[in-house]
């Protein structure tokens, strides 16, 4: 704990403390709002309140790097907006993969809200610890960025020339970890309105009252543990843009916020996305070549980076919504 504490203090207090406290203040504000206010009364969101609260999101995220651009330079702005479209592209599949957690454990649209919530808190903490080993790789082992490179590149063709059904082993995969935790915790059954954890008799009959953790529970565990594994390509794919921790952090978060905001708008129409995930490929292609291009001397400016991201992306949205509407026209026919 306390080699983790130095490793934050190293490589986070490379910016002022108030350069923190102004981030992490604006993203308390939104929790204690979203939670506290806007859906302090249980309910299912709907697809309308979701792409509001997305679009408020995205325009915080925006303001922010806008603020970034402004007081930290253009460079740095550059970075903060690639890094945020690079997360934000490549956890749409985690979309699809929470729909299918939330499927498996037949959680109620009115609780998913809450399970997504403390999600974006346990994705928080979890990505800073990845990122904050990351960035200490990366400055006492700068050669471990072609390493991301050749992994970024490597998942990239994979992803290209693999399959666009592989996601459905995603819950079979996670049944280890189910197994694990119900080993080593009392669970329940069935839900108790949105609570994690219950107090219930130790065994029928009994009057000792012990702790069970509710399917919602395990719902949280499952999807924090699914967000780790794709965060796994979305950081290498920020330290190879940028290596400052500041930038990889603030872009990834945001990120983060916005794409589980739009959960509930997304999850009903992610199918229709499928030649997104070819944009992507190119993206990590894109991103894994630009270290190993340096060593042939060619520079890749920002720019150029955001423009391809960009590019990249609204080419897979456009494509994908085009062939979707071909496909039921001829079915139509």
């Amino acid at each position: 704990m306390d080699s983790l504490i130095s490793l934050f203090s190293h490589q986070f207090m490379a910016q002022p403390l108030w350069v923190w406290t102004l981030f992490i203040g604006i993203v308390v504000t939104i929790l204690v709002l979203d939670l506290g206010v806007f859906n302090r009364k249980t309910h299912e969101i709907k697809a309308t309140e979701s792409m509001k609260m997305c679009s408020a999101y995205v325009l915080i995220a925006c303001l922010f790097g806008l603020w970034v651009w402004y007081s930290m330079g253009t460079e740095n702005g550059l970075d903060y907006f690639t890094g945020y479209l690079i997360e934000f592209s490549l956890s749409i599949d985690n979309i699809f993969v929470i729909s299918l957690i939330f499927t498996y454990f037949a959680i109620p649209a009115k609780f998913q809200h809450r399970v997504l919530f403390f999600g974006i808190l346990g994705a928080i903490i979890l990505r800073g610890i990845m990122i904050i080993i990351g960035a200490e790789l990366v400055k006492e082992f700068a050669w471990i960025l072609y390493i991301f490179g050749a992994f970024l590149l490597f998942s990239g063709i994979k992803m290209l020339l693999g399959r666009h059904d592989e996601q459905d082993e995603s819950i079979k995969h996670d049944s280890p970890l189910i197994r694990f935790i119900r080993s080593h915790l009392k669970v329940t059954d069935e839900f108790d309105g949105q609570k994690f954890f219950v107090k219930r008799p130790s065994r029928k009959g009994s009057k000792r009252l012990v702790w069970f953790a509710t399917p919602l529970f395990l719902t949280l565990v499952v999807i924090e543990v699914s967000d780790v594994i794709f965060a796994v390509d979305s950081i290498p794919a920020i330290f190879v843009i940028t290596q400052e921790a500041f930038i990889v952090f603030t872009s990834n978060i945001f990120a983060v916020l916005g794409l589980r905001s739009l959960y509930f708008l997304l999850a009903a129409a992610v199918h229709r996305f499928k030649y997104l995930k070819d944009a992507l490929s190119l993206i990590l292609i894109f991103i894994g070549s630009k270290i190993f291009l340096t060593l042939m001397g060619v520079h890749i400016p920002s720019l150029l980076s955001l423009s391809v991201t960009l590019g990249l992306i609204s080419g897979g949205v456009v494509v994908s919504l085009y062939k979707t509407k071909q496909l039921k026209k001829a079915k139509g026919a």
